[in-house]
C-alpha cells in the first residue's frame, strides 16, 4: 500500500479568524479596530454582550476588551460574559476593560481617591510579554478614576504609574493581558507597539490583511454572490463608489453597469467631471441619469436633516430600480458603504446609537427589489484608499474629500431651494479653490461649506443687507469617527470670507466652525 499523503490544508482567511474588540462603550472602541487593521490584521467591533459561545464560534484570533466611561462596579456598568475567559483565546482588557477582566477574575477594583487624565509616566517590565523590546520608562495616555487595586490570581504585575500601581497585568497560563493606558491613542508613543506584541507574539496573528487580501477575497466574494447576472453601480464619482465599481468589474467585467445620478445636489461642475473621468479614464459603459427635478420635488418643503437623508436615500433606490427595468430587470445593485457608516448607523443597536442615517445604510427603504453588493462594507476610508491604489485608481481619485451622498442637501441647514443651492455651490467653489491654492487639500480630511437658513443684518457699499452665513468647516481626521477641526491659516481665512462675500451677492458673513468630533459630527445634518 502506498504512502498517505496529507494534502495541505490552506492558511484560513484574515476575515475568518477575526480578532473581536468588545465595545464597552469607550469613545476609542472604534479606534482600536482601526488600530488592530494597522497591523494588518483583520479586526471587527462587536457588543460587548456577545456570548462565550457566539464569540467561540467566530474563531477568533484574540479579543479585544475596550474602555468605557463607567465603573466596573456600578449596576448599571456593561458587562461581559464570563465564559469568555475560559474559551483560551488571547484576550486583551485596555482600561475599562482591563479593570472589568480584574473583577470577574477576583482581582479588585477601586476608587483610590487619585485620578489620572492624559500623558502619565508608567514604568514598565521589558521582559514582559506586552512590553518586550520597549522601553521601560514610557508615556502612557491615561483616562480613570477607579484603578485595579489586586490583580486576578495568577497575574504578574508588568507596569504601574503613579496613581496606579497596577497599571498592567498579564497572565500568560490563561492568556490574559490588561493595561491601564490607551495604546490605542497616538498620545502614547509605543502604543501601537505594544498592541503588535499582543497581536504577532501572544496571539500569533500573521499580518496578511493587506489591499492585494482585500482585493483577492472580495473578488472571490463579489463572483460568488452575483455568478452570472448583470450588477448594477451607484457611481457617485467618490472614491468608496469608484473602488467599489473597480473590484465588481474587476470581478465580473461586462457584466458591470455604472449609473451616475446627478440629483442636483453636487458641487459646482462636478457632474460633467464624473463623467468625463469615468468614461474617458476607466472606459466604463456609463448611464448617466439626470434627476435633480424629481429629487428637488422629494425635498420639497423637508427641513428635518433624517428625513432628507431618508428621502434621498430611497429616491436613489427608485432610480436605480427604474434602471433595472429598463435594462431588463438587473438584480444586483453596488454600493459603496464603508464599516464607518454602518457603525454610525446603529449597524448593531447595543454597539452604537444612531448617530446619523448614512443614505446607503440607515436611509435604506424596507422594500427594495434588488440585492445588495457591498465589497468596502468591511473597510474604513484609509482601507478604502490603500485598496483604490492597488487597483490603479488616480491619485487625484483616491485622495478626494469625502462627499456625503444626499450632497448639498445636509450642507443646508433647513428647506433646501434652488436659490440656497446655488449659494452654497459657488460659495464652496471658492473654499476648494483656496484651500488647493493653500496646499492643504491632501492635509485635510475634508473641507466644505455650509449655508444656515438664517438671514442677519451686514453693511455692504453703505447700505443694510439682509444676506446668509456660510460657515466654513474643515477637520483633520483618520477615519472620521473622530476629528479636530483644521487650524487653517488666518490669511489663508481672510482670503476666503473676502471673496466669498464679495462674489456670492446673497452672502455677507464667513464664519469658522471650531468644534471637534465629538461631541460635533463633521456635517452639520
Amino acid at each position: 500500500m502506498g504512502e498517505v499523503v496529507a494534502l495541505p490544508v490552506p492558511e484560513p482567511g484574515p476575515e475568518e479568524r477575526p480578532v473581536l474588540v468588545l465595545d464597552c462603550g469607550g469613545q476609542y472602541a472604534q479606534l482600536i479596530a482601526r488600530r488592530v487593521r494597522e497591523a494588518r490584521v483583520y479586526s471587527e467591533l462587536v457588543p460587548h454582550s456577545i456570548s462565550a459561545a457566539e464569540a467561540g464560534a467566530r474563531n477568533p484570533r484574540a479579543l479585544v476588551l475596550s474602555g468605557g466611561p463607567a465603573s466596573v462596579y456600578a449596576a448599571s456598568a456593561p458587562r461581559v460574559d464570563p465564559g469568555l475567559f475560559s474559551l483560551g483565546v488571547p484576550t486583551l482588557g485596555i482600561c475599562y476593560g482591563m479593570q472589568l477582566m480584574a473583577q470577574e477574575l477576583g482581582g479588585a477594583v477601586e476608587r483610590t481617591g487619585v485620578s489620572e487624565f492624559g500623558k502619565t509616566e508608567v514604568r514598565a517590565e521589558a521582559e514582559s510579554e506586552l512590553f518586550a523590546g520597549l522601553p521601560e520608562e514610557q508615556t502612557g495616555w491615561m483616562s480613570h478614576r477607579d484603578s485595579v487595586t489586586a490583580p486576578p490570581a495568577g497575574a504578574r504585575i508588568t507596569a504601574g504609574s503613579p496613581a496606579a500601581p497596577i497599571a498592567a497585568f498579564e497572565d500568560p497560563e490563561r492568556r490574559l493581558y490588561g493595561v491601564q493606558f490607551h495604546p490605542e491613542v497616538v498620545h502614547t508613543p509605543h502604543g501601537q507597539e505594544v498592541l503588535k506584541n499582543f497581536l504577532y507574539a501572544v496571539a500569533d496573528a500573521p499580518p496578511t490583511w493587506t489591499a492585494a487580501a482585500v482585493i483577492e477575497e472580495q473578488v472571490e466574494r463579489i463572483r460568488a454572490q452575483v455568478g452570472s447576472e448583470r450588477v448594477l453601480c451607484a457611481l457617485s464619482g467618490g472614491v468608496d463608489s469608484a473602488v467599489a465599481a473597480l473590484l465588481v468589474h474587476k470581478a465580473v467585467g461586462d457584466q458591470l453597469v455604472c449609473v451616475f445620478v446627478d440629483h442636483g445636489l453636487l458641487r459646482k461642475d462636478e457632474a460633467a467631471q464624473v463623467v468625463e473621468t469615468f468614461e474617458g479614464h476607466f472606459h466604463v459603459p456609463l448611464v448617466h441619469v439626470e434627476a435633480a427635478e424629481r429629487f428637488l420635488s422629494r425635498l420639497d418643503g423637508v427641513a428635518d436633516p433624517e428625513a432628507k437623508r431618508k428621502a434621498v436615500g430611497e429616491e436613489f433606490i427608485r432610480v436605480f430600480e427604474e434602471e433595472s427595468a429598463r435594462l431588463d430587470r438587473v438584480p444586483y445593485l453596488v454600493q459603496g458603504t464603508l464599516y464607518s457608516d454602518v457603525i454610525e448607523s446603529g449597524g448593531d443597536a447595543s454597539v452604537a446609537a444612531t448617530i446619523k442615517s448614512h443614505h446607503n445604510v440607515g436611509g435604506l427603504p424596507e422594500e427594495m427589489e434588488m440585492e445588495l453588493v457591498e465589497p468596502l462594507r468591511l473597510l474604513f476610508k484609509d482601507e478604502v484608499r490603500r485598496v483604490g491604489e492597488e487597483l490603479g485608481l488616480p491619485e487625484r481619485m483616491v485622495w478626494r474629500q469625502p462627499f456625503p451622498g444626499p450632497g448639498l442637501a445636509i450642507r443646508i441647514i433647513g428647506e433646501v431651494t434652488r436659490e440656497r443651492l446655488e449659494i452654497l455651490r459657488e460659495a464652496d467653489a471658492i473654499l476648494q479653490e483656496e484651500i488647493r491654492r493653500a496646499g492643504l487639500y491632501r492635509e485635510l480630511w475634508q473641507s466644505f461649506a455650509v449655508l444656515p437658513a438664517i438671514r442677519s443684518v451686514g453693511v455692504q457699499g453703505d447700505e443694510r443687507t439682509y444676506g446668509y452665513p456660510i460657515v466654513v468647516r474643515a477637520v483633520t481626521s483618520d477615519d472620521a469617527m473622530t476629528a479636530d477641526w483644521a487650524r487653517l491659516p488666518y490669511d489663508l481665512l481672510e482670503t476666503i470670507s473676502s471673496r466669498i462675500v464679495n462674489e456670492v451677492p446673497a452672502v455677507n458673513r464667513v464664519v469658522l466652525d471650531v468644534t471637534s468630533k465629538p461631541p460635533s459630527t463633521i456635517e452639520w445634518e
